[in-house]
């Protein structure tokens, strides 16, 4: 099996766990490319050195050359292991070297006994969708889908407005200090904070999120991801920050964005007997009331 591992600097006290990952794929005789800054920062940090064959570094390096991807770290590797793996279709895995991890659900404790299910084929593919960005004008920098959530926020201290449409139909002009159109996979990261609904993620819908909306009947909203959100924002400044899951940019109040499905999804796999909803049970910390 050829395997994709990409990570980001890891926090002290895992080195262990990471050994013990590349000791497991080296009995399985998976075919290692690692993502090159992680293995140049193992290799200085914790002074691994593990058997591979290549390096990758961009989406096209993957291409062909891996099964699986594996995202060692918290939520926020995970997507920026999207934004690698993209529409190629290879099903990703999250390895939990952070906190609270509903992406990332694999705990280091539990990394011998997941690849080996793993590698016996017990596992589900789970099609996670995809919201995709269009501008008016010009293109976006990179990958222009968010696995989580895009996000539109004021740039300085002044609130903006996000006239919003479903297709041609005003939803609402949002006076706020920005806004968030999450996924169902996005509904337990910012969206939540927000107070928005957690959605299964086969969910076809869109959750709209305002952030400090100046009207206290404002609420989340769950609308069908089948028609197209159009957003036009003003405010006193000439701009506001564009943010897709990790990745920020700053763009001009002329511009109309548009989200939508995207055309592909990605594939996550979830290992036997670790449902959505034991993840919610579990990270949410539901029933650890004692008259449950």
């Amino acid at each position: 099996m050829k395997i994709a591992l990409y990570g980001r600097p890891i926090i002290k006290g895992f080195e262990e766990n990471i050994s013990a990952l590349f000791n497991c794929l080296k009995e399985k005789k998976a075919e290692v490319i690692i993502y090159k800054s992680f293995y140049e920062f193992i290799k200085k940090e914790a002074g691994l050195e593990p058997d591979i064959v290549g390096f990758f570094e961009t989406h096209d390096d993957i291409i062909g050359n891996a099964d699986l991807m594996f995202s060692l770290g918290g939520d926020g590797t995970f997507l920026e292991s999207v934004a690698i793996v993209q529409d190629y279709g290879i099903p990703i895995i999250g390895i939990n070297t952070g906190r609270l991890g509903f992406l990332a659900n694999i705990s280091p404790d539990h990394i011998e006994k997941s690849l080996e299910v793993i590698f016996e084929g017990k596992y589900e593919i789970e099609n996670r969708s995809l919201a995709r960005l269009e501008l008016s004008e010009g293109e976006l920098s990179g990958f222009s889908c968010a696995l989580n959530d895009i996000t539109i926020q004021k740039k300085y201290s002044t609130m903006i407005t996000i006239h919003t449409y479903l297709g041609d139909t005003l939803l609402n002009s949002y006076w706020a200090d920005g806004l968030v159109i999450s996924t169902p996979t996005g509904s337990t990261a910012y969206s939540l904070s927000l107070g928005g609904p957690i959605v299964p993620p086969e969910s076809n819908n869109f959750i709209i999120s305002p952030m400090a909306p100046h009207n206290l009947s404002i609420r989340p909203v769950i609308v069908p991801d089948t028609n197209p959100i159009r957003l036009k924002v003003d405010s006193r400044d000439s701009s506001f920050l564009l943010t897709l899951d990790s990745r920020s940019e700053i763009f001009s109040t002329n511009l109309e964005l548009t989200v939508h499905r995207a055309d592909f999804t990605i594939k996550t796999i979830r290992i036997e007997g670790n449902t959505f909803y034991d993840n919610l049970r579990h990270k949410l910390l539901w029933g650890i009331d004692k008259r449950n």
